[in-house]
């Protein structure tokens, strides 16, 4: 009772904003033209917590959302707007968002390639399934033991100090929750891969590939943009971009 009390306490403490909005790279009318069911959107945050992630993973991006769409079931906002966004919130769990709550923000879209209409299906029902599980809760302690005093740790280590999650299944943090999704797809992130003797009995110096999946509490949400498997989109150039069309200022 005591620690969930605390937790709930820490939580609302690590998620208060402690930046400024960072500067959107693209007009909001271009992102929500770019986006595609199954995209995995990545945000620059502003709170607390933002700021030990992106320490920790040495990157801009602080939290992953999957994009889902308006026909996804994930229902309608207060205002009227379909939810087309799925989160793991610290405060609230796995929640569904409608696309303007990141309005504001720094985000880059980072795409699957060759998705069916059913693996996009595949990967709605799970995330619809998981609607109301709560943040990994032993991550939050975590992070503002991080916070609290920043730890010198190596940067080529700090990336292992975000996978100390409980192993609860009902329990997980942004980047875990997707990348769960997309290994059920047996869809690549940035897989284990190791190079073993080919089976060609013809050539004694051949190898081949053999992929392993990694665990899902050891991602972040920039494996996705560092991954070679997701496509990087920039709205402005999906929107049939003309440098020539820009009006420079005379200097």
């Amino acid at each position: 009772m005591f620690l969930n009390w605390l937790a709930k306490h820490l939580a609302a403490y690590l998620s208060k904003q402690v930046a400024q909005h960072s500067v959107p790279t693209s007009t909001y009318e271009a992102l929500e033209k770019a986006l595609r069911p199954g995209d995995v959107l990545l945000v620059e945050g502003d709170t607390r917590i933002s700021v030990a992630i992106k320490y920790l993973t040495q990157s801009t991006w602080s939290h992953a959302v999957l994009y889902l769409g308006p026909d996804a079931g994930l229902g309608i906002s207060k205002d009227g707007e379909p939810h087309t966004l799925i989160e793991a919130d610290l405060e609230v769990g796995i929640r569904p968002l409608p696309l303007s709550f990141y309005r504001n923000s720094h985000t880059r879209i980072c795409r699957p390639v060759g998705l069916t209409d059913d693996n996009i299906s595949m990967l709605g029902e799970y995330a619809l399934s998981r609607l109301g599980n709560q943040y990994d809760l032993k991550n939050v302690f975590d992070l503002a033991r991080y916070l609290i005093q920043t730890p010198p740790v190596p940067s080529r280590h700090r990336h292992k100090l975000l996978s100390l999650g409980s192993g609860d299944p009902t329990r997980t943090i942004c980047s875990t929750f997707i990348a769960e999704g997309f290994q059920r797809l047996r869809y690549p992130i940035l897989p284990t891969i190791d190079t073993i003797p080919s089976d060609d009995p013809n050539c004694r110096d051949c190898i081949r590939e053999h992929y392993r999946i990694r665990q899902t509490s050891l991602f972040t949400p920039r494996d996705f943009d560092a991954s070679p498997y997701f496509r990087i989109i920039k709205p402005t150039l999906e929107n049939d971009f003309d440098f020539r069309a820009i009006n420079w200022a005379d200097l």
